[in-house]
């Protein structure tokens, strides 16, 4: 209809309220239920920020036992799970396994007459705790050895690490996960929260929402850049090869994945911490990973000035998620997955909040169809399109 307004990415459009996070990006400041993430980054572990968010406060010792409690006692997958995994074929990507294997965590937990999942806090530590499990466990599956173990012992980070290995990892690998996993916890509402509190909107359950949220965290305009971004360190090898790397992608008119931020009008915050940790992480390894990004952001700043004077752009989240996991040995296809194990904290408590005061999220669209008009006899139509379906992308 002529005169609607049409924002195509709901840009600056308001949709809901949230209490669990917030994103300034005019001033570059993420809050997770208004505890600012350079706090949280050095001061919490993942344990307490999924406490934070599940539950509305940062956990005194008792309610943090409890917790880990909880996550220890869901983290083992369940035999049939596991077969799942082992009759997948080792070349399927990563995403896609996690995001049917999520859907497949239903399979083994009660249902009701209308086929719904109880969706309450104790399914999320559920599928947070689960999550880190099928990500190790595919990891290595695909690799044909056995999936192991969590060790009830061990965190989400040293689990994870542990359970990849078999062996436990070193104090400096498992805080730059603990510290990833805490930065990547919840980000207001993304594309990826958004589509899991649409989902939950329908009074569909956790267990479908979470796949939702999956499926929409896999496109590279949201999770999917970190796995291009550890492509770039790979092919550029060294740290004086970046100049020249980001000279072709920006002849080509090709986007620097990993830099610039649809919130952030300055540097992401979440990027400092997450620099300094695959810096530190990085020399206690022996990586060169990091070495590479820095070059790589460094060069596409002295690039973009020569070609559009006074710009500048600023590396986000995942431009260094992929040296810190590069470091920790997590191949490249598998950063998103990672991604997920973080967010999952994030995902799982907005879905809780939809539930708390539910609406079914309709939005309206603009038509921009042809007339109303009669249909023509088989016999007497001609087709326009070259047999292509309207809007396919290839």
């Amino acid at each position: 209809m002529a005169g609607n307004v049409v924002d195509r990415g709901l840009e600056g459009v308001n949709v809901g309220e949230t209490e669990l996070s917030n994103v300034e990006g005019q001033i570059g400041r993420l809050t997770y239920r208004g505890y600012d993430i350079h706090d949280l980054a050095v001061n919490a572990t993942y344990e307490e920020v999924v406490h934070l968010l599940l539950y509305g406060e940062l956990p005194v010792q008792a309610q943090l036992d409890a917790l880990n409690a909880k996550l220890s006692a869901a983290r083992p997958l369940p035999p049939e799970l596991i077969a799942i995994l082992k009759a997948t074929p080792k070349t399927a990507w990563p995403m896609d396994v996690l995001r049917t294997a999520i859907s497949a965590t239903a399979f083994f937990k009660p249902y009701a007459k209308n086929g719904a999942h109880t969706s309450d806090a104790d399914a999320a530590i559920d599928l947070i705790a689960k999550t880190p499990s099928i990500v190790a466990a595919w990891d290595r599956i695909r690799r044909g050895l056995e999936p192991i173990a969590p060790d009830p012992k061990l965190t989400t980070a040293g689990n994870f690490l542990y359970m990849r290995t078999g062996e436990q990892a070193i104090p400096e690998a498992v805080a730059a996960l603990n510290m990833y996993l805490v930065l990547l916890a919840d980000h207001s509402f993304n594309a990826s929260t958004f589509s899991a509190r649409v989902t939950a909107s329908t009074n569909a359950d956790i267990y479908a929402a979470m796949t939702a949220a999956v499926a929409t965290l896999s496109g590279e305009l949201h999770g999917g850049a970190p796995s291009q971004v550890g492509d770039y360190l790979v092919e550029i090898g060294q740290p004086e090869n970046a100049e020249a790397f980001v000279r072709k992608l920006m002849g080509n008119n090709q986007k620097i994945m990993g830099m610039g931020h649809r919130e952030y009008k300055i540097r992401d915050p979440r990027a400092e911490h997450l620099e300094k940790s695959a810096e530190t992480l990085s020399e206690k390894v022996g990586s060169q990973w990091y070495k590479i990004a820095r070059a790589l952001e460094d060069a596409s700043n002295k690039v973009l000035q020569e070609l559009k004077p006074g710009r500048k752009i600023y590396a986000n989240v995942e431009f260094y998620t992929a040296p810190t996991l590069g470091a920790l040995g997590i191949p490249n296809d598998e950063f998103t997955c990672m991604f997920s194990c973080g967010r999952m904290a994030g995902w799982t408590a907005h879905v809780l909040e939809q539930f708390k005061s539910n609406r079914l999220i309709r939005p309206q669209a603009t038509y921009t169809g042809p007339e109303v008009h009669p249909s023509t006899p088989i016999s007497q139509r001609q087709s326009g399109a070259n047999g292509k379906p309207v809007g396919a992308l290839n």
